[in-house]
């Protein structure tokens, strides 16, 4: 993978996709902070991180509530039996959701070092989670963190070190190349690793820089390509495996994406105009989008 630098390879920051002009459906609004959206059995997940809810949404229909999450949700995934895992951020677990509620899958305490945040979880049912590293916020530096590898028997451990804020993550559709957006560093960036068939993660390299940008959540394509949300810079920019920039969409305030739907050719998008707990709380305006794109998700 080559080094590439956004600024270069995408000059215009407001130019728009090859495929012509993309509209957006609003599938649901009123909510605080959607984040973590993952497609799933025929509807899309996620969490009103905010308004301490895990939601599940069938395109036409009403979200409804799955789990309540005092701890603040963020990442979701599933185990390969389909059982929901979900992040609470606060307490720094990852919680799995039965039929009577949700109970303790993994504690993270030990080994993050502030909240836990984005969450990946593989066909295998290993969880890869990120965390913020520390309370900072910018223009404050923040404090190098780990990312940590859940095992599907709820054990636990550190896979990569030295990463500024890893945020969203997404893997290849071979399952080869973990890719993570590191949100804090300067500048942002894309940053992969190989996957070994014990999980564990080498071959440390960025895919992608992005000067004056704050990538968060990644969706991957069935071309290996993946779709970053920028909720600072109102875009969606979508990535091939080689690093170069070939698509990018004005959007406001994205903060998540997912692929999927019948087709797997909708982009779900997560958006709220701020991120602030009382004030996101205080607005209700955070909302979730639906477009079409040419190459579709990955086969499940």
């Amino acid at each position: 993978m080559t080094r590439r630098s956004l600024r270069d390879l995408a000059p215009d920051p407001k130019s728009t996709t090859p495929w012509g002009t993309i509209e957006s459906e609003v599938l649901a609004t009123g909510l605080t902070f959607p984040e973590g959206v993952r497609w799933h059995d025929g509807a899309l997940w996620f969490s009103d991180m905010h308004d301490h809810r895990l939601m599940r949404l069938v395109p036409g229909s009403e979200p409804e509530t799955i789990a309540t999450v005092p701890g603040r949700p963020s990442g979701i995934g599933f185990l390969p039996d389909g059982t929901p895992l979900v992040v609470s951020q606060q307490d720094r677990k990852v919680l799995r959701v039965e039929a009577n509620g949700t109970v303790e899958h993994a504690n993270l305490s030990g080994l993050a070092e502030w909240h836990c945040n984005d969450m990946f979880v593989d066909g295998q049912g290993r969880a890869y989670v990120g965390n913020y590293g520390d309370d900072s916020a910018p223009p404050d530096a923040p404090h190098p963190t780990v990312l940590i590898l859940i095992e599907p028997d709820g054990s636990t451990r550190a896979v990569a070190s030295d990463l500024w804020f890893p945020n969203g993550i997404t893997v290849t559709p071979d399952g080869n190349t973990l890719i993570v957006a590191e949100t804090r560093s300067v500048p942002g960036r894309l940053t992969a690793f190989d996957v070994g068939a014990d999980g564990d993660l080498t071959g440390r390299r960025v895919l992608a820089e992005f000067e004056g940008g704050f990538p968060d959540g990644l969706a991957v394509d069935a071309e290996g390509a993946v779709w970053v949300a920028f909720p600072f810079g109102d875009e969606l920019v979508r990535i091939t495996p080689d690093g170069v920039v070939d698509t990018r969409l004005s959007f406001p305030s994205p903060y998540a994406v997912a692929l999927g739907g019948p087709s797997g050719r909708e982009l779900f998008v997560a958006t709220a105009p701020n991120w602030e707990p009382e004030e996101a709380a205080r607005l209700r305006a955070g909302a979730i989008h639906r477009l079409e794109v040419e190459a579709p998700a990955p086969a499940p």
